[in-house]
């Protein structure tokens, strides 16, 4: 099976010797020790190697190392010196980097450097080999003429990855309620040798074949992609398994209906997955140099049909990826339940269970393998709905193992196989073409090749001045109140930065320049600034070519801007709040579902408020203040529309609507009151409810607020209109002038009056109109004090009718609780929301461009997991009528 083991024998002795005559003095080879991993317990030549050296008059140094899997007595025995000092050496041979105080100077020393890329990780080390006028030999870069590598591990990372596998498939099953054969397969590193491993996965094969697989689970199918060496390895372990290979394409079919006595498996090809977009053909050639106008349908042709995924492909960021996180998103929902499933014996959440990176490539093929597991630590879930790893083979999402030294889990046999391929260069690390081209420095340089590195690295470190390593960035346009949850949301990722910008005393050019800093593409603005700015920064985000993600609603301004932000290819998310914002989600998510089982949807209503705890309600208005205290009074004077019982009704603006109440009685111990909202009547075609005879969305207060509000608006103090005797120019006017100038004593109410003090000398603030004076007065009265706590309640009633003609009615409900000692509800529930779109776009699940608002599954339904998992609870009842 594995080819390893070949010896080289008098062919190579006589060739070492014949090399001899051109030698001046006895050559001095040291195998260092590998002291940065503690896993690390390879070496690149094993004793039979040395032994040819030995035998040909070189003299071989060896570190010792308890932590060797070979013992140093085979070296010894091989006619090795073991010793600390290798300082007499004139090649240095390890497998991984050296500690750089432990680099003697002008040496010359061959290992894996991962410098060629300018390796941020690395870099220290490669000044430190350049001060020191070491020359480096990178067995990456020992490749023929056709360039391929001609030194590596990769079969040995395809046969430890593939075993770590089966052992994590056992994990899985186990924890979803099944034991299968393959909780006998250990980790890799487990077995004393691959022998013993092969062994147990050939006993899993002998009970799956004895038909002890459960049956629920179905026929279990691996997908290999690519097919160098690390594919080969893997298909050499899973071959020890009945197994039966079969094309990609009929991969669906068997794993529907096939044979429960043996597992199945296919390998991956470029043509296999990867198309054209513009007609869906595949030219290989025209792949090589232009592989970004390819795309791949692995996600619905290959990916969903099965059980374990085994990657080793190389990514370029030209490539398509096999799989997205949206991908993911679509593959791990759970699978229809069956009459055979019961509680003993229960189906798969999902067909997709596992995947094996064995390219280790963060953010690669696999776009949401962020970051490689470790040989302690083999294991992560990835939550797609979450977009989020745990250390649990439990819970929702896809086993993840993406561990980047694999072959150091079977050290004996990689030892082997790498020191097969080195050993013939040892004596040409001077003279032949493969080994003058992994030369990486020289003479205190780095050599002509290789010297890109430098300005490589000069360039990455220019970009890290902008951007750390990974960073992705955010500009929050507004320091309000709901600020807080989003940047403790968003900073949760180390690799995300937010940059706060305030709005300087409601000015544009605040906003102009705070957009300057979308130049470098960097940025993905989240502007929580008043809805009227945001068309202003939609339009530098489409300039710039930037996404952008905004709470308020979708303005007619903005909509003009659909086709400019298409033609831009930028993603502009709106209504990512609370209202709008999970009203629409959790609307979308009845109405989508009640669609789905074929009913129709009669009528939809559907109220929120941003309230006072109770408690905390003891003034005439009933009201605090949690959001802009100018968009609340001036939404008292907002005209109205909606539809109720097939007629439309219109409430003219100018205060009407605080004549148009109604009792809200669905949560009677908070005494609710609530009232119209805006022109419900547009919602009923994005919503596609244009049959329903109802439709109304509306605002929440506590009995008594329209009552007072209505003195206010009588007294013409809800007024935006510019009013000179008010601005900074003119002196001062105390309120009672204010009113009297306006209206009569009598419009307001006598405890207004007292708490407000509305008829009192004092001094009106400065302000362009009445309406923001007033605002800056009941901000000062009506804010927050220290320990109190605002409260959030959203209302949904669907009406659905069911093909049988029964009337059922969705309740929805969401109540939220501010935390004194941490966010308001409304910063919570507005917050949240938009951080989470942000965070979603700058993770490419929202694809979508021009503007976006969370209509859509592929938005709603994972924002509202999320939510769940920040503390927002929503409840549903159901009440049913013949």
């Amino acid at each position: 099976m594995f080819r390893v083991l070949s010896h080289y024998g008098k062919r190579l002795s006589s060739c070492l010797t014949g090399q001899r005559r051109y030698e001046h003095h006895r050559a001095v080879i040291a195998i260092r020790r590998e002291d940065v991993n503690p896993w690390e317990r390879r070496a690149p030549l094993a004793p039979r190697h040395v032994k040819e050296l030995t035998n040909a008059g070189v003299k071989v140094l060896v570190q010792p190392s308890n932590r060797r899997a070979i013992h140093e007595k085979y070296y010894m025995k091989a006619g090795a010196v073991v010793q600390e000092d290798i300082s007499k050496a004139t090649l240095i041979i390890g497998v991984k980097r050296p500690p750089e105080d432990k680099v003697i100077p002008r040496k010359t020393y061959a290992f894996f450097s991962h410098t060629i890329k300018a390796q941020e990780a690395n870099m220290g080390l490669l000044e430190d080999l350049l001060k020191k006028e070491v020359r480096l030999i990178d067995y990456e870069k020992m490749v023929d003429v056709n360039g391929y590598r001609i030194v590596a591990f990769g079969q040995w990372a395809g046969v430890a990855g593939m075993i770590n596998i089966l052992h994590g498939l056992g994990l899985r099953f186990l924890a979803l309620g099944h034991h299968t054969p393959f909780m006998h397969i250990g980790m890799a590193h487990n077995y004393r040798n691959v022998s013993q491993a092969i062994q147990a996965v050939r006993d899993c094969g002998y009970e799956i074949s004895m038909g002890l697989m459960p049956k629920s689970i179905g026929p279990v199918t691996f997908c290999f992609t690519g097919t160098g060496n690390v594919s080969k390895g893997a298909q050499d372990i899973i071959n020890e398994l009945p197994v039966e290979y079969v094309e990609p394409h009929e991969l669906k079919d068997v794993s529907d209906t096939g044979d429960m006595t043996k597992v199945y498996a296919t390998v991956l090809s470029r043509h296999h997955h990867l198309v054209r977009k513009s007609d869906g053909y595949y030219d290989p050639v025209e792949y090589e140099n232009h592989a970004e106008i390819y795309t791949s349908h692995f996600r619905t042709s290959v990916a969903p049909y099965t059980t374990c995924l085994i990657n080793g492909i190389y990514w370029d960021p030209h490539t398509p990826r096999l799989l997205r996180r949206v991908d993911a998103q679509r593959l791990i929902r759970p699978i229809t339940n069956t009459s055979t499933d019961h509680e003993g014996s229960p189906q798969l959440p999902h067909k997709l269970l596992a995947i094996c990176d064995i390219s280790a490539d963060a953010g690669g093929s696999i776009e949401f393998m962020n970051e490689c597991t470790t040989i302690d630590k083999p294991f992560c879930m990835y939550d797609a709905d979450q977009h989020i790893d745990h250390d649990s083979v439990e819970g929702n999402g896809i086993l993840m193992c993406s561990i980047d030294n694999l072959p150091a889990q079977l050290p004996i046999e990689a030892t082997e196989y790498f020191g097969d391929r080195l050993f013939p260069y040892i004596w040409e690390m001077v003279r032949t073409p493969f080994i003058r081209s992994a030369v990486i420095t020289s003479n205190g340089a780095l050599t002509p090749k290789f010297e890109y590195i430098e300005k490589l690295r000069e360039r990455r470190e220019k970009e890290q001045i902008l951007q750390k390593a990974g960073m992705k960035r955010v500009l929050l346009l507004g320091s309000g109140y709901v600020s807080r949850p989003v940047v403790e949301y968003l900073t949760r990722d180390e690799r995300t930065q937010v940059t706060i910008g305030e709005l300087s005393q409601m000015r544009w050019e605040t906003v102009l320049v705070q957009m300057c800093l979308l130049k470098d593409q960097r940025f993905l603005p989240l502007s929580m600034l008043p809805y009227s700015f945001h068309p202003l920064v939609a339009k530098h985000c489409i300039k710039q070519k930037v996404n952008m993600v905004t709470a308020s609603y979708l303005s007619p301004a903005m909509k003009e801007l659909q086709s400019s932000a298409e033609e831009a290819g930028v993603t502009i998310v709106n209504e990512m709040g609370l209202d709008p914002g999970i009203d629409h989600m959790l609307a979308m998510e009845c109405i989508d579902q009640a669609k789905a089982d074929g009913c129709t949807v009669e009528s939809y209503s559907s109220f929120c408020g941003g309230l006072p705890a109770p408690e905390y309600s003891d003034n005439p208005l009933r009201y605090k203040f949690s959001w802009s205290p100018y968009g609340v009074l001036l939404n008292t004077i907002s005209p109205a529309v909606f539809l109720k019982d097939n007629q439309v009704i219109s409430i003219p603006p100018g205060g009407a609507l605080m004549e148009s109440t109604t009792p809200m009685d669905f949560l009677p111990g908070f005494n609710l009151e609530g009232f119209p909202n805006r022109d419900s009547t547009k919602f009923a075609e994005p919503y596609g409810i244009q049959s329903a005879h109802t439709l109304v969305r509306g605002t929440l207060r506590f009995k008594g607020f329209s009552k007072a509000m209505s003195g206010f608006v009588r007294l013409g103090l809800i007024d935006s209109e510019p009013s000179p005797i008010l601005q900074c120019t003119s002196s001062p006017v105390s309120w009672v002038r204010t009113c009297i100038l306006r209206a009569f004593e009598h419009f307001l109410d006598e405890q207004i009056e007292k708490k407000f003090g509305m008829l009192s000398d004092e001094p009106v603030p400065h302000a362009d109109s009445v309406l923001a004076a007033l605002t800056k007065h009941l901000e000062a009265k009506l804010s927050f004090g220290k320990g109190e706590r605002d409260m959030i309640v959203l209302r949904n009633d669907v009406g659905i009718r069911h093909p049988g003609g029964e009337l059922e009615t969705k309740h929805i409900s969401l109540v939220v609780h501010g935390d004194p000692k941490g966010f308001s509800a409304m910063a919570k529930t507005v917050g949240y929301p938009a951080a989470i779109a942000a965070r979603m776009v700058l993770d490419g699940e929202i694809k979508t461009k021009g503007l976006v608002v969370p209509m859509m599954k592929e938005v709603y339904e994972p924002v509202l997991t999320r939510l769940k998992e920040e503390g927002l609870i929503f409840t549903s009842k159901s009440s049913l009528q013949k």
